[in-house]
């Protein structure tokens, strides 16, 4: 018989009840005993549901405080020293956990510790806690998570299938702080903890464990296939009774695949929604004590699955493999997409039925695997609906404009630039902006308070009037204004208090988008991201920026920065149509912010910051794919900079991503003035763009704002005097490493203050020790 399972759901609750619990913790409204009893109860309300669907394995261990990969850390005692107390494994605890997550102001030691690095999840939105990987690190078991949850769960009749994130990719997904030390060196010591806890496992009753090997997607060098090998067939050995499924998704095993179906493991995962043509060559390959798990409904996205052509391949493997050696299951886990699209009272009746959440993808899952097992017949109605609702989607008026089709055309065979070369305009930029050495700002939003929310909160249910809602926006202007000004900011930001999200703001005033009341999605820890849906051709309806930045410009005579999200993040921090490839849409989002910067620029608005920081994210898996999507990503946004003057400089901002993959596709962006995160790595990430000698300005990120540590003055002096060893001052902007919307006032006032006092201290230290001049 065809089995329903799944890969993991969504941590956070259909009404963000995780993200609830953990800042109530944080804040210290909430004791460890009841975050865990509400934790708890997430775990049980998720299982039964799943149960009830009618799945024949549920997940388990896939719930998470904070993330996986940070926990699978915790379970090995990958902890780094700092966050010891007195050295000792056996100290780790929740404490540990989340300062490992977010930095501590006072850690073992009495001195602030900040967090560990943090990086996108392979190219979604979801953010990973990196591991660390010390020279003489001893893995041991000292976290019981996986089995703890897998008893829980065994408790309540549930039959889980515990999760763990493989030992290979775990490795790989880490660092070290020795380029002489790789991660998989490590693997002889790290193998015996796995074996130990699948062994525990084993014992408590588990059937099925599914361990995740993602990094199977990526090109990958012979020695990691090799430890593949190696690792599988220890486990496997390790407890002989296990049946271990291993799982890999967003993308196809290209060569690895041969290896990966030959390895001593029960069943393999293949994602068929990203990667199809992948059945085929597997089938051919597949031994005969092999199970395949099909991917067949989208993990990803937030489209119904098309049974028909799902059904084409279920029936192909069942065909070729038997029922007995078939499981079903989205293409990876649920994490990323929202919760249960019946919460959605509001949402258009047309465009509603295009759409399936997680609680609806494994009702598709379960339709399907009924399907597999009883015939077609079986669910002949189902499948009639699904065919007509994917039809009328199909033929909607509201999904083509051929006015913005034209455009697009016409951009694409144009290929923007700037009008001069970066030398040229660096030289007309400081004579009109007059800005001194080392100009400091901040990256664009300012604290989104309770009072601010309250107040969107009641204008968009009607309980504030406009002018309301609008004299209530200036004063947070006003206010922001004075406070930038007071501490002696260079170039100052309006704070984005109108904005509810940096996309979701401007996908508001754009045709082809679609919005959710409930459609959240972990983006990490306890933060949450409702992205947009993009259902049809994009078209900017008027100026979207223009009011409220030039009300802030008005307010002040230092330059206010006109802030907009670019084109790529638009389209990856929304969930993308799937009818036409991701380059149309991409570029229909560039014309709209192309006709936006223009109506800046005519404004008056000087500087203008337009941020990309998915560009790293959206970057394929396969490095045969880099160059053509480097290609229109890079023309995307120059498309929407490049037809400004000289004197009007473009800003861009980018983080948590290895730039090394992109370095001169970022130079081919041509932005004036470049801001990157690079507190967390400790400055690491900056060496990129020295060894690469990066030719335009740039501000890598003094101010970790992901954390509630408040950087010392002494702190950013020695971060800065850091920097200065490797990059002239002339080339250095003194920013934070991302948008302050998280952050409360009582943290961003004295770490900006902060800022800008050790700011003006190096910059004394200069003017004695060299005699720069301190206007650039």
């Amino acid at each position: 018989m065809v089995l329903a399972t799944n890969l993991g759901y969504p941590r956070i609750g259909a009404r963000r009840e995780l993200k609830r619990a953990l800042e109530q913790f944080w804040s210290g409204k909430l004791d460890e005993t009841g975050l865990r009893e509400q934790a708890a109860a997430l775990r049980r309300a998720h299982w039964q549901l799943q149960q009830r669907l009618g799945l024949d394995q549920v997940p388990a261990n896939d719930f998470s405080l904070y993330d996986h990969v940070l926990d699978m850390a915790m379970v090995v005692g990958a902890v780094p020293r700092r966050y010891l107390r007195g050295g000792d494994p056996a100290t780790l605890d929740l404490a540990t956990y989340f300062a490992m997550a977010r930095g501590v102001e006072a850690g073992p030691t009495g001195e602030a510790v900040p967090p560990m690095e943090m990086t996108k999840w392979f190219d979604t939105n979801y953010h990973y806690i990196v591991p660390e990987f010390e020279e003489d690190l001893v893995f041991r078991l000292t976290s019981t998570k996986p089995l703890d949850e897998f008893e829980e769960a065994k408790a309540l009749g549930i039959p889980a299938r515990p999760v763990l994130l493989g030992p290979v990719s775990f490795l790989l997904l880490g660092k070290t702080h020795r380029e002489d030390l790789s991660p998989l060196t490590l693997l002889e010591r790290l193998l015996p903890v796995y074996e130990e806890l699948l062994q525990r496992l084993a014992a408590a009753g588990a059937d099925w464990v599914q361990l995740d090997e993602p990094c199977l997607v990526l090109d990958l060098e012979p020695a990691a296939l090799h430890a593949i090998e190696q690792s599988y067939t220890r486990l496997s050995q390790a407890a002989p009774q296990l049946r271990l499924l291993l799982a890999t998704y967003f993308g196809d095993l290209g060569p690895a695949l041969p290896t990966v179906l030959h390895l001593p493991v029960a069943a393999v995962h293949l994602d068929l929604v990203r990667a199809p043509h992948q059945l085929e060559l597997a089938l051919a390959e597949t031994p005969p004590t092999l199970a395949l798990s099909l991917g067949v409904v989208d993990g990803r996205n937030v489209w119904r699955t098309d049974f028909e052509q799902a059904l084409s391949l279920i029936e192909r493997a069942v065909e070729r493999l038997g029922p007995q050696r078939v499981l079903l299951a989205p293409s990876c886990s649920l994490l990323h997409v929202p919760v249960d699209l019946d919460l959605e009272s509001e949402l258009d009746a047309e465009l509603k039925q295009w759409l399936a959440f997680a609680h609806q993808k494994l009702q598709e899952v379960v339709l399907l695997t009924r399907a597999a097992n009883e015939g077609r017949q079986a669910i002949a109605e189902e499948l009639e609906r699904n065919r007509q609702a994917l039809q009328r989607r199909r033929t909607s008026p509201r999904i083509h404009d051929e006015e913005v089709a034209q455009r697009v055309r016409q951009a694409r065979a144009q290929r923007a630039q700037r009008q001069s070369p970066y030398a040229v305009r660096r030289q007309r930029q400081r004579a009109h902006l007059q800005l001194p050495l080392l100009p400091t700002t901040t990256i664009g939003s300012f604290p989104q308070t309770e009072e601010v929310r309250a107040a969107r909160a009641a204008f968009k249910n009607g309980r504030l009037d406009v002018a309301g809602y609008e004299a209530f926006i200036r004063s947070e202007i006003e206010r922001t204004i004075r406070f930038q000004e007071e501490i002696g900011l260079d170039v100052l930001v309006h704070g984005e208090f109108e904005r509810s999200d940096m996309v979701e703001y401007f996908a508001e005033q754009l045709d082809g988008f679609l919005f959710t009341r409930n459609g959240w999605v972990q983006s990490y820890g306890s933060r949450c991201v409702r992205p947009p849906v993009i259902y049809g051709d994009v078209r900017r309806r008027g100026p979207m920026t223009v009011r409220w930045s030039t009300f802030a410009q008005s307010l002040t005579s230092r330059p206010v920065k006109g802030m907009l999200t670019g084109p790529v993040t638009m389209m990856q921090w929304s969930f993308v149509r799937d009818d036409q490839p991701r380059a149309d849409t991409c570029y229909q989002l560039a014309l709209a912010l192309h006709d936006e910067v223009q109506d800046l620029e005519a404004a008056g608005i000087r500087i203008i910051q337009i941020d990309e920081p998915a560009l790293r994210e959206g970057l394929p898996l396969r490095r045969s794919e880099w160059a053509s999507y480097l290609d229109w990503a890079v023309d995307c946004f120059r498309l929407v900079s490049a037809s400004v003057r000289d004197e009007t400089q473009i800003h861009t901002h980018m983080c948590y991503a290895e730039f090394g993959d992109i370095i001169e596709a970022i130079a081919a962006m041509d932005a004036d003035v470049l801001s990157i995160e690079a507190s967390r790595s400790r400055l690491e990430l900056l060496n990129v763009f020295v060894r690469y000698r990066y030719p335009n300005e740039i501000g890598p990120g003094v101010y970790d704002v992901h954390s509630p540590h408040v950087p010392s003055v002494r702190e950013y002096e020695q971060r800065l005097l850091r920097i200065l060893e490797v990059l002239p001052a002339e080339q250095v902007w003194v920013n934070p490493d991302c948008g302050l919307k998280t952050r409360r006032w009582e943290e961003v006032k004295p770490s900006l203050a902060h800022l800008t006092q050790a700011v003006q201290a190096v910059r004394s230290r200069l003017e004695s020790e060299q005699g720069l001049n301190l206007r650039t």
